[in-house]
């Protein structure tokens, strides 16, 4: 990287955070080291952040109410865009549910996590993918078609299995319990995938990546978290359009 490239000014990006701190800790980490590994010296992010109260959001999910969990987010992307935020990012894969409420609220691009995805999943040359994350993500279509119409297939786990996957989301994950025996139910649950003829595995939820690596799957996996992370470095450094 030039001289000129390593001076250029960072576009400055909002981060909507909070759903849950323990994986928007891990944006902040991700993006600096990205941002400190493109720039080197003491270079680090040019970042807003607003973390929301999880907890009435959680019951706002159970309830279904997605209407008031949209003016919330709205709400959130304003604030950070009058703090000048010139690009947002919703630091969650479940939120992206009312992505399109941020977006009429304030103009702004959005660096979509499922975007994000599907791009590092055909950049591996790969078409069948399991989906792990949240009843929410697994099972609605805000997130499963975007990826379906970017050309991959989706797979599932069943019924049981989805509960169970979603469970340990709420009440370990998002309170940071990393529990040995959750990170063996989840790795049984990629592998009875992987026999299904899945090739990769999307860790559809920014906590999972907490608990479940690479060494816990025998097909590859796509971090979501780590993948957004890297979409938003893209877009601080002018490299990408959202």
């Amino acid at each position: 990287m030039s001289t000129e490239q390593r001076n250029a000014k960072q576009k400055i990006l909002g981060i909507i955070g909070g759903m849950s701190w323990e994986s928007t800790e891990s944006y902040y980490r991700l993006i600096n080291e990205g941002i400190k590994s493109e720039l080197g010296n003491l270079h680090s992010a040019d970042l807003l952040i607003h973390s929301v109260d999880f907890a009435p959001i959680g019951e706002l999910q159970a309830q279904g109410a997605w209407e008031e969990m949209g003016e919330i987010l709205a709400n959130s992307g304003k604030r950070l865009q009058a703090a000048g935020a010139q690009g947002l990012l919703i630091a969650t894969n479940t939120m992206h549910k009312v992505v399109d409420e941020v977006q009429a609220a304030t103009g702004l691009p959005i660096i979509h996590i499922a975007d994000a995805t599907a791009k590092a999943i055909k950049n591996k040359g790969l078409t069948r993918v399991a989906l792990l994350g949240t009843q929410f993500t697994m099972t609605q279509d805000f997130y499963k078609q975007r990826l379906i119409d970017a050309g991959l297939q989706v797979f599932i786990p069943d019924a049981d299995a989805r509960e169970e996957v979603h469970r340990v989301i709420y009440d370990e994950l998002c309170q940071g319990q990393l529990l040995d025996s959750s990170r063996q139910y989840y790795r049984q649950v990629i592998e009875d995938l992987a026999e299904q003829g899945c090739e990769g595995v999307i860790l559809g939820c920014t906590e999972i990546g907490l608990l479940i690596k690479q060494a816990d799957s025998p097909i590859p996996v796509f971090d979501t978290t780590a993948i957004h992370a890297a979409a938003a470095v893209d877009f601080l450094l002018g490299n990408a359009n959202f």
